[in-house]
């Protein structure tokens, strides 16, 4: 009887679906006594029911400052200065202003309505690459502070963003982005 079983037991480990049937036997045997051992119950969350609600432990009314409600204030002006629309206008009128003109002179005209660190960056800028032609809408503001504005210009192939600056008097563009549309 030895040899039927040596040779019984040959032939299964031998084939795929011998060793596939021993080892799905091996694995039941295990998580069964798993279970045995546990107490046989599942005391896990069935899946789907989720957690517990969160508990509320603050008064959704009372005002915690982090954000603020209030409306920005009102972009300061000095008396007899231009105001910011005036000063994107024109900076935004320059700007476009790019044909038959020499890199210099076309940054000499933008100077009078930008930081000197605006006027460094454009130093050596070819005007020939604006991509816009002309003014086609007047600047609208979003306040972000007392003295610092967003200033959006509606140009005939997109719109001029500008961040304009009040540090010590008059309004001047500290930045310029483009998006085209």
């Amino acid at each position: 009887m030895p040899r039927n079983l040596e040779l019984g037991l040959n032939r299964i480990f031998r084939s795929r679906w011998g060793v596939a049937i021993i080892i799905v036997a091996i694995v039941l045997a295990i998580v069964g006594l798993g279970r045995l051992l546990s107490g046989g119950g599942s005391s896990s969350t069935p899946l789907g029911a989720g957690s517990p609600a969160p508990v509320v432990s603050a008064d959704p009314k009372d005002d915690d400052s982090v954000i603020d409600t209030a409306p920005p204030p009102s972009p300061k002006t000095s008396k007899g200065r231009a105001q910011p629309e005036a000063v994107a206008y024109a900076f935004a009128s320059a700007w476009v202003d790019h044909r038959n003109v020499s890199s210099k002179t076309w940054r000499d005209r933008l100077l009078p309505n930008s930081t000197k660190e605006l006027g460094d960056e454009l130093d050596g800028v070819d005007p020939a690459g604006v991509p816009a032609d002309r003014v086609v809408g007047r600047p609208t503001l979003v306040p972000v502070s007392a003295t610092v504005v967003n200033a959006v210009v509606t140009m005939d192939t997109g719109k001029l963003s500008l961040r304009m600056i009040c540090p010590d008097g008059p309004w001047v563009v500290d930045g310029i982005d483009w998006a085209a549309t």
